[in-house]
């Protein structure tokens, strides 16, 4: 797959008085754009990534190569739909528009390394389910 040029976002504003949140939204983008040094300095070096029904990944390197193999179809927009944080704990879901006006929904369940403002994402769960737009 290659890396989109562009991508739209899409994301309620939010006070932004919340930073795991934004946090999230910039995990978010960077998973979309395959950017993994824009997700890197957030994740915990024993990062376990598991994608339901699927494999999972373990360690930043192979999540790397796992962004790096991904060879499914151009993402061109991201849609955001809620961010919610509390404690160690967060979740994003939404829905990705492909190229080919495909779309995937998406839901993923963070774990943090710990409660506090600079904690690193230690686990991420992700449920997926393909679709084709409506109209």
């Amino acid at each position: 797959m290659e890396k989109p040029q562009s991508l739209k976002v899409d994301c309620l504003k939010d006070c932004g008085n919340a930073p795991k949140k934004v946090l999230l939204k910039e995990l978010t983008v960077a998973l979309a754009m395959r950017d993994y040094t824009g997700m890197s300095e957030n994740l915990a070096d024993d990062i376990r990534w598991q994608i339901a029904g699927h494999k999972s990944f373990f360690g930043k390197e192979d999540l790397k190569e796992a962004l790096n193999k991904n060879t499914s179809k151009a993402i061109i927009q991201l849609h955001i739909q809620n961010i919610i944080t509390h404690g160690s704990s967060g979740a994003v879901n939404g829905f990705f528009v492909f190229e080919d006006q495909s779309t995937l929904s998406f839901c993923d369940v963070y774990s943090f390394t710990s409660a506090g403002k600079s904690a690193k994402v230690k686990e991420i769960m992700s449920y997926r389910i393909e679709e084709k737009l409506m109209y």
